[in-house]
């Protein structure tokens, strides 16, 4: 179990950080490639991709280094939260295409948050 949990940290991680760094340091690019980032402001894009940033590297280094193990569940929670308010963004927006990774997103986050508290 603990290899199968290092495995969807480390692809959510990987995910996360690769996703927050384009939002937080490649705006321009996000808002061609991204159709809801369009019609969101420069701030809150950095917003979205701090806190994936921020939480993909949380989804790894507090358990890896046994400091404050117990962040790595609360990482895992709060990016479900995210995958949700995402969802709900998309479904007003009729993206169904993006609807579907964030419920897989959510689904392995949440495989870990319960995983590891």
């Amino acid at each position: 179990m603990n290899i199968t949990l290092w495995i969807a940290q480390g692809i959510l991680a990987a995910a996360f950080i690769m996703a927050g760094s384009m939002k937080t340091f490649q705006y321009e690019k996000v808002k061609s490639g991204m159709p809801w980032a369009k019609d969101s402001s420069k701030g809150m894009v950095n917003f979205i991709g701090l806190s994936e940033l921020l939480g993909g590297l949380g989804l790894i280094i507090p358990y890896a280094t046994g400091i404050a193990p117990i962040l790595t569940p609360i990482a895992a929670i709060a990016l479900g939260f995210i995958m949700v308010l995402a969802a709900v963004v998309h479904a007003k927006r009729n993206e169904n295409s993006g609807i579907g990774m964030n419920i897989i997103f959510l689904a392995i986050l949440l495989f870990v948050a319960i995983g590891r508290w």
